[in-house]
C-alpha cells in the first residue's frame, strides 16, 4: 500500500470498496488535515470533529478525485470550508446562551428590586390617594375585579371605570417619582397586582375565625341567658330554628366545598399569568434591544416583527387569563348555596390599530377581511394574521378633515422607534399592500410605492366624524394604558 499513489488508492476504494485502502489514504494525510482544522478553530476537540467530517466527505466524492494529480488540495479546501462552518455555529451557540444568561440575569434581578422600592412607600401612597381613586385601585389590582364588576360598584360605565384606575395609577406613579422611585404606569401595575396581595400563613383565617367567635359568644352570654328567662319557645319556634340551623349548616359545606374548588382553578390561573408574564418580559426586552438598534437590515426587520407579533399574542392571553382570574375569583357562593354571580369572561376586543401585510393567495397565517373603504359589497382580501406593526408604535392619533373633500380622517403620529419601523416596514414591501385595520376593520389597504420615513399615516374611510373620533379615542386610551 506504501508504493501506490493517492489516485491508485482512490480508484481501489472506489472499486472494490477497499477499507484498506481508505485507511492508507487517512494515515498519510490526517496529521495535515487535522493541522489545518487546529489552526482556524483554535479547539482540540473541535478540530477532531473538522477532521472527520473532511474524510467522510472524502469517501463521498471519492469516484469523483480519482484523476485528480494532488489530493491535499482538494482536502486543505474542504477541511477549511468545514471549518468556517463550524466556527460559525459555535459563535451561534455562544451568543444565544449569552443573550438567555444576560436576559434570564436581568429578569432575576430587576422586579425584585424595583418592588423593593415601592412596596415600603405603597401604602403611604394609596394614603394620599383620593378616596374614590383609592377605591378604584383597590378594587382593580388588590381584590382583582374586572372592568364589568367595578362599572357595577361604582355605578357607571367600563370605560369610565377604567379610566379611573389609569389615573389612579399616574397618581401613584407621581408620588414615587417625588421619591426618586422612576417605574413606568404599565410597570408599576403589573408590580402592585404581582406582589401586592401576599397569602396569609396556612391556618390563620381559622384561627382568627375561631377567636373571634369564641369571643363573640362570651360577650352574648348574659344577653343570650337573660333572654331565655324571658322568652318561653313554642314547639314551632323549636322547629323552625332547627330547620334554620340545617340549612346554614349544609349552606356553610356548601360553600366550603364551592370556594376550595374556587382556590385551586384560581392558583392554577395565576400560574399560568405568572409563566405569560415571564414570556412576556422576555419578548419585550429582545424588541427593546432590536428597537435600540440604529438601522434595520432586512434579517433584523422580520425577526423584530416576529417578535412584536408574539409579543402582542402574549400580552392578548395575558389579559385573557387576567379576566379569567377575576371572573374565578367573583364566583363567591350566595347565601342560597348558589354561586352570586356567573360572570363569563369578556370577549377578546380587536385591537385599536394594527399594519397587516396583504397576500395574493389565502393561506394558514391569512384571514378573509373585506375592505371597508370600497363600501357595500367590497372586495375582499387575504390578509397576514400577524400585524407588522400595531399601536405600541404610536405617539397620537387625531382626527381632521380631508382639505379637498372634507371628509374626516384619522392623522397618526408614529414614535421614534414606529417611524424607523414604518420606514423599514415600507421599503421592504414596496408594491405590495399594506392593510390599515382600526378596531378590527379594514379601512385602507394602499399599494406601497415607495418608502415612507416621515413617520406619518393618513386613514380614511366609509366613517362619520365621530365614528373617527370613536376610532382615534380607542387608540389613545390604548397607548395611554401601554
Amino acid at each position: 500500500m506504501n508504493s501506490l499513489t493517492d489516485q491508485q488508492l482512490l480508484r481501489d476504494y472506489t472499486g472494490h470498496r477497499s477499507e484498506a485502502a481508505f485507511a492508507e489514504l487517512v494515515r498519510r494525510h490526517v496529521d495535515f488535515v487535522y493541522s489545518v482544522a487546529l489552526r482556524m478553530v483554535r479547539d482540540s476537540h473541535l478540530a477532531e470533529d473538522v477532521t472527520q467530517n473532511a474524510f467522510v466527505a472524502l469517501a463521498q466524492n471519492a469516484g469523483q478525485l480519482t484523476d485528480r494529480s494532488v489530493l491535499s488540495g482538494w482536502l486543505h479546501r474542504t477541511a477549511q470550508n468545514i471549518a468556517a462552518n463550524a466556527i460559525r455555529s459555535e459563535v451561534r451557540r455562544r451568543a444565544r446562551e449569552q443573550e438567555a444568561a444576560a436576559i434570564n440575569e436581568l429578569f432575576a434581578a430587576e422586579p425584585e428590586a424595583t418592588w423593593e422600592h415601592i412596596a415600603p412607600h405603597l401604602d403611604a401612597a394609596l394614603g394620599e390617594l383620593s378616596e374614590p381613586d383609592r377605591d378604584a385601585l383597590l378594587l382593580r389590582y388588590f381584590e382583582r375585579k374586572s372592568a364589568r364588576e367595578m362599572a357595577q360598584t361604582f355605578g357607571t360605565t367600563e370605560d369610565a371605570a377604567q379610566k379611573r384606575v389609569s389615573r389612579a395609577i399616574e397618581r401613584l406613579r407621581d408620588f414615587f417619582s417625588k421619591r426618586n422611585v422612576t417605574v413606568g404606569a404599565s410597570a408599576l401595575a403589573v408590580l402592585i397586582s404581582a406582589n401586592a396581595v401576599q397569602a396569609a400563613p396556612v391556618g390563620l383565617a381559622v384561627t382568627i375565625a375561631t377567636t373571634a367567635v369564641l369571643a363573640g359568644t362570651a360577650a352574648q352570654t348574659s344577653t343570650v341567658i337573660a333572654a331565655t328567662k324571658a322568652i318561653a319557645m313554642t314547639t314551632m319556634q323549636k322547629t323552625i330554628t332547627a330547620a334554620l340551623l340545617a340549612a346554614a349548616v349544609g349552606t356553610g359545606i356548601y360553600e366550603a366545598h364551592q370556594a376550595s374548588r374556587l382556590r385551586d382553578e384560581n392558583q392554577s390561573l395565576r400560574q399560568q399569568t405568572a409563566q405569560l408574564k415571564s414570556d412576556n418580559e422576555n419578548l419585550s426586552n429582545r424588541v427593546a434591544q432590536g428597537n435600540r438598534s440604529p438601522s434595520l437590515s432586512s434579517e433584523r426587520l422580520r425577526e423584530l416583527l416576529k417578535l412584536r407579533g408574539e409579543v402582542g399574542a402574549l400580552r392578548r392571553q395575558q389579559r385573557e387569563l387576567e379576566q379569567a382570574v377575576a371572573t374565578a375569583q367573583s364566583k363567591t357562593p350566595g347565601p342560597t348555596g348558589q354561586p352570586a354571580s356567573d360572570v363569563t369572561s369578556q370577549t377578546n376586543l380587536p385591537a385599536p390599530f394594527q399594519l397587516q401585510l396583504v397576500l395574493d393567495e389565502p393561506g394558514e397565517d391569512t384571514e378573509p377581511m373585506t375592505n371597508n373603504a370600497s363600501g357595500a359589497g367590497g372586495e375582499t382580501l387575504h390578509v397576514q394574521k400577524t400585524p407588522l406593526m400595531d399601536y405600541t408604535a404610536i405617539r397620537s392619533a387625531t382626527v381632521e378633515r380631508d382639505a379637498s373633500s372634507g371628509d374626516p380622517e384619522i392623522n397618526v403620529e408614529l414614535s421614534d422607534v414606529g417611524k424607523e419601523l414604518f420606514a423599514a416596514v415600507t421599503k421592504e414591501n414596496i408594491n405590495k399592500r399594506l392593510a390599515i385595520v382600526l378596531d378590527g376593520h379594514l379601512y385602507l389597504a394602499p399599494v406601497i410605492r415607495s418608502e415612507i420615513s416621515d413617520g406619518k399615516v393618513q386613514i380614511t374611510g366609509h366613517f362619520t366624524k365621530e365614528e373617527a373620533r370613536e376610532l382615534a379615542a380607542k387608540i389613545n386610551d390604548a397607548i395611554g394604558s401601554h
